[in-house]
């Protein structure tokens, strides 16, 4: 199968509605086998587990992306696992790697402000809630129309600098 007719079948079985979570898993494992590269597969795989309630496999397969070299692969979907990875680990309750890998993630314009989203929520969960309040707001004030300066100024104060 080419990569293209690949990459088309993973997008309709994400778009496709009438799939459960069950589903999803079965039809990605099959996807996952053929992909072009072992990464892709694993991120995709994981990427099913992960919507499907499955933290702790979904793990499994993205470390293996990881290690497939997924980075190198597909720079879209590593910056989109980060993201995705980190919420897993929070989910299963290892807030302090998701922390470290939301704040090493790179930005990426498929990711937009979702690292610092993700890390406002992986603060929260920690109980470090002005440091996560901070964060969010640091992360939407570029999309403020205005009150620039009186919002970063208002952050910083939930800290302290």
């Amino acid at each position: 199968m080419s990569t293209k007719a690949w990459e088309d079948r993973v997008a309709a079985l994400w778009a496709d509605e009438t799939v459960d979570d069950e589903q999803r898993i079965e039809r990605m494992t099959a996807l996952a086998a053929d992909a072009p590269h072992p990464a892709l597969g694993e991120f995709e795989l994981g990427g099913a587990h992960d919507s499907g309630g499955r933290e702790a496999e979904a793990h499994v397969h993205y470390a293996a992306a990881t290690v497939a070299g997924l980075d190198a692969v597909d720079p879209t979907r590593a910056a989109q696992m980060v993201v995705q990875h980190a919420s897993t680990l929070r989910n299963l309750g290892r807030v302090d790697e998701a922390i470290a890998m939301l704040r090493d993630a790179p930005e990426h314009p498929a990711t937009g402000a979702a690292p610092r989203v993700f890390l406002a929520l992986a603060l929260h969960s920690a109980g470090r809630s002005d440091e996560a309040l901070r964060v969010a707001i640091e992360a939407v004030e570029p999309t403020l129309p205005r009150y620039h300066r009186s919002v970063r100024a208002y952050a910083a104060a939930l800290t302290g600098d």
